[in-house]
């Protein structure tokens, strides 16, 4: 439905749908059409919205006749690229959906360690083509999460201390900008532009086409470290300082979950090696003989198997999911009392609070060389309700803003961009892009006047003032 001059919802024109589907390559689905259904769901399935249509783009052409329909129709747009946006980001009530999903391209290129990778592509995807010869690029730590949308927020991963950021190994992006116009951009190429790309959370533009930079990984060292959830305070207070002490080949991370085997509240240390595996033993024994622990399951792996090792059963697709994020530079007694509890009085068996470390090579990039400014070691902390029925969702809700509202005075007010809530506070979102803000703004301005891209952790457009002349 498109907005009207008063501001309020009307009607999407049937011709004017009828005229983009003719246009398109790809299918444009709209309420009746099979399919339409399976389209319009996202990761999050406590997101249940129903958008006017749904333009399955096969290439760019196709993104950038939906973008300017979408912007001559005053259309709300979304952009869904592996649709696992936690607020929903991809889809939309009444509007069109620029669904990504068929652009599955991945071309690797060995000898030149590249790989040009649509934008509708999950990192399980792109991890199997890159695997194949030996190579990889920094990407999450969920395989079912889209490549491009996380590249977008920033892309912390398995291989960050290592290898950075995935905005750290994005050599070049297709994007259609609102004024329906594809660029290619990369440092030589419109830099502000592939400069506002790199952490700017969707915010200028659909990405049809990313190309990386990939590195050698083969076997790794990873695995959980499980203890029981009465020894939570101590195990944080370990893991908080052992944290420092990792090289940039090592990953820590922590957990406080419902062990799925045994249905039993725990907490696991999740470690990672990116190295020679005898140098991993080394510099993990640490965190696997302290306890001593329930289970250490920490082995030498393909590096696609610790890359999944989160899927089951806490990111599977369609969950019921509400979440809270943000920093902290320090894991203080306050903060880990207040998690501990949020545990030990979880309402779900599929709910977590999960410790993410930023450090090494992600931390040594200057905060202004990318849009993504947050460069300096610290915690992403997620607090996550999830839960099966829909039925369910006052009393997981519940938990998690009690849990939040205990845990969050301890934590910066800034936050990972991918993991923002849709109800965060404005000035969060503002704080989460810290020093570049402003600059985003003003590119936002140049690219995206009228915030066409505006469902995402939104950047409002800053247009600069004339200066006033002395008298």
């Amino acid at each position: 439905m498109a907005i009207t001059e008063t501001g309020r919802p009307g009607p999407v024109r049937d011709e004017a749908l009828t005229a983009l589907a003719a246009d398109l390559h790809g299918p444009l689905l709209r309420p009746h059409d099979d399919g339409y259904d399976p389209a319009r769901r996202v990761w999050n399935g406590n997101v249940d919205r129903r958008p006017a249509a749904i333009a399955r783009c096969l290439d760019a052409a196709d993104v950038q006749r939906a973008v300017v329909f979408a912007r001559d129709e005053g259309l709300l747009l979304s952009v869904r690229g592996g649709g696992h946006s936690a607020p929903g980001y991809g889809t939309n009530d009444g509007g069109l959906v620029i669904d990504l999903s068929l652009l599955k391209a991945v071309t690797v290129d060995a000898d030149a360690r590249t790989a040009q990778v649509g934008g509708g592509v999950l990192w399980r995807e792109l991890d199997e083509a890159t695997q194949r010869v030996g190579l990889a690029t920094t990407g999450g730590t969920v395989s079912n999460t889209g490549v491009a949308g996380l590249t977008l927020g920033g892309g912390l991963g398995w291989l960050m201390g290592k290898h950075g950021l995935a905005v750290d190994n994005l050599l070049s992006a297709e994007v259609v900008t609102a004024d329906g116009e594809l660029h290619t951009v990369d440092a030589e190429r419109e830099p502000d532009l592939f400069w506002a790309l790199r952490g700017g959370g969707g915010n200028f533009g659909v990405v049809p086409s990313l190309r990386y930079r990939l590195h050698p990984v083969t076997e790794v060292l990873g695995g959980m470290v499980v203890h029981p959830l009465e020894r939570a305070a101590e195990v944080l207070r370990f893991y908080r300082d052992f944290c420092p002490t990792l090289p940039d080949e090592a990953e820590a991370y922590c957990a406080l979950l419902t062990d799925p085997q045994a249905g039993v509240p725990v907490i696991a240390l999740l470690l990672g090696y990116n190295g020679p595996l005898d140098e991993g033993e080394r510099v993990l024994r640490p965190a696997r003989e302290f306890g001593p622990p329930l289970a250490d399951l920490v082995a030498p792996m393909p590096y696609v198997a610790r890359q999944s090792m989160l899927d089951e059963p806490n990111a599977v697709h369609g969950l019921h999911r509400y979440w809270r994020s943000a920093f902290t530079e320090q894991l203080d007694d306050g903060l880990i009392d207040a998690v501990t509890a949020a545990a030990a009085g979880s309402t779900s068996p599929l709910s977590a609070v999960i410790f993410f470390y930023v450090h090494g090579a992600a931390t040594r990039v200057a905060p202004e060389d990318t849009a993504f400014a947050a460069r300096r070691a610290q915690w992403d902390v997620d607090v996550i309700a999830q839960w099966t029925e829909a039925g369910e969702s006052e009393r997981h809700t519940d938990w998690l803003r009690s849990s939040w509202a205990a845990a969050e005075p301890h934590m910066d007010g800034s936050a990972y961009v991918n993991h923002l809530a849709t109800d965060d506070a404005p000035e969060k979102v503002r704080a989460s892009f810290g020093t570049n803000l402003d600059r985003l703004r003003l590119l936002k301005a140049r690219h995206d006047p009228t915030n066409l891209f505006r469902l995402n952790p939104n950047i409002a457009p800053l247009t600069p003032q004339p200066r006033r002349s002395a008298d």
